[in-house]
């Protein structure tokens, strides 16, 4: 975990220094587009450790949800304000008292937790009101809007020991949240809440988050917390979990409790109906926009199901396909297609997707006769090239060969030929293709054949 301050706001003139670096831009600007457009008039639910305003990253944060919600993703924000309720005990000097990892919310604890929630309402507020000339929020006019939206009921008595004003979540109200969104506001949710009988409860800030996502469906549930994310025994970050497969984690000797609280609040939003859950460092300047807007991320993400497939293609990805080859076809690597060609010819082709969004492609052509197929349009999104799902492509390419009763597969190459002699292709010739495509095989191209044997 980093302890850094975030890093300063570009300047306007960043990108004016040198042409490499106003294309860096232009390049980074088209790879995000896919996802703002994939986001848009979606619900986030992102819940903020009490830890992120005390290390000072509460601004950075609002300028950071305030980007969002100006691409049009909606935005509840709930605030947890463990290490506030501390410091206020402790000017009290009243000690803390847990049960089995329940705070015990007496009178006075209540306080100090009604205290540090308003303070923390109050700098949230105004960290959301900023709008100076040169930073992110200018000319911005956000709109937070919170209040009882948490019906809470107490814990009661755990193991003999009554846990008093600690509670649970009974109900969300759905309908004022949705209406504060619709509004085009941000709905802030503190972690209390109320009972019908005007009794407040300390509730957790998982509790609150979770319920809250569940309630309205929440196509996201964001956690920014004081871990990094969900690690394997040999501590490797698992950057993308099935359900499946994290509901087992949660049996693991190696994760911490913490780690499991927030691994199990994952578990519960994604089976209660929310798209994905995350888990991302509150640590990490801009964690939630490298979370959302690249491929990888930067924590852990819940899902149903695995976001990451390759499959047949469909009509609906022709654009997707065309986005992906044109740079090739541009440069003369690949021969032009018109999207109408790609779309009459989309049942040949094969795609690998991530969360909605295409980053790789091929096409395999049969030729029944001579049991052979064209392998074509073999493409990986620059952003994602070496990391292996070009040869990911290539084993979907030659296992649906297989399936067809194919025994062999050839590419026609001006610039990759060394790709493709890794895998097994050896050199051939014209004369070898089959009838019809030798009939139609471009020599002003003069590509060569690379021929593999399928075993």
């Amino acid at each position: 975990m980093t302890d850094k301050p975030p890093a300063e706001q570009p300047s306007p003139s960043t990108f004016e220094a040198s042409p490499d670096s106003k294309q860096v831009f232009v390049d980074w600007l088209r790879l995000v587009a896919p996802y703002i457009h994939a986001f848009r008039g979606k619900t986030f639910v992102v819940a903020v450790d009490g830890e992120l305003a005390v290390h000072g990253y509460l601004a950075a944060l609002a300028q950071d949800l305030s980007l969002l919600h100006a691409m049009g993703m909606r935005i509840v924000l709930v605030c947890g304000s463990r290490p506030q309720v501390e410091e206020q005990l402790a000017l009290r000097n009243i000690a803390p008292v847990f049960h089995k990892g329940w705070r015990v919310t007496d009178l006075a604890a209540l306080e100090c937790a009604k205290e540090a929630a308003g303070e923390l309402r109050l700098d949230i507020e105004a960290s959301f009101s900023q709008g100076l000339p040169n930073t992110p929020m200018a000319h911005s006019a956000m709109r937070v809007i919170s209040g009882n939206f948490i019906t809470a009921r107490p814990i009661g008595i755990m193991d003999g020991v009554d846990l008093q004003h600690t509670g649970l979540v009974r109900k969300v109200d759905i309908k004022a949240i949705t209406q504060s969104l619709d509004n085009n506001s941000i709905v802030l949710l503190s972690t209390l809440g109320f009972s019908p009988t005007g009794e407040a409860f300390n509730l957790t800030l998982e509790d609150v988050a979770t319920s809250a996502a569940r309630a309205i469906k929440a196509d996201k549930l964001i956690f920014v917390s004081q871990i990094e994310g969900i690690f394997d025994k040999d501590d490797n970050l698992l950057e993308e979990l099935e359900l499946d497969s994290a509901r087992a984690l949660l049996n693991e000797d190696h994760l911490d409790d913490l780690t499991k609280d927030y691994l199990e609040c994952c578990v519960l939003a994604v089976q209660g109906g929310v798209n994905r859950a995350h888990i991302v460092p509150l640590g990490l300047d801009g964690s939630v926009m490298l979370e959302l807007f690249s491929h990888d991320g930067v924590g852990t993400m819940v899902s149903q199901v695995n976001l990451e497939s390759l499959r047949i293609a469909n009509f609906d990805d022709a654009g997707g396909i065309k986005t992906l080859i044109e740079p090739l076809e541009l440069a003369g690597t690949l021969v032009r297609r018109g999207r109408d060609r790609i779309e009459r010819d989309i049942d040949n082709f094969i795609v690998l997707e991530h969360d909605g969004i295409l980053w790789g492609c091929a096409a395999l052509y049969p030729y029944e006769k001579e049991e052979m197929g064209e392998l074509a349009c073999l493409v990986v999104h620059p952003s994602w090239q070496g990391t292996g799902d070009g040869e990911r492509l290539l084993k979907k390419a030659e296992l649906q060969a297989r399936k067809m009763g194919l025994k062999k597969i050839f590419v026609l190459t001006t610039q990759t030929s060394h790709f493709f002699i890794k895998r097994g292709f050896v050199p051939g010739d014209v004369e070898m293709l089959p009838v019809e495509r030798k009939r139609i095989y471009d020599w002003g191209r003069k590509s060569r054949v690379l021929i593999k044997t399928l075993v």
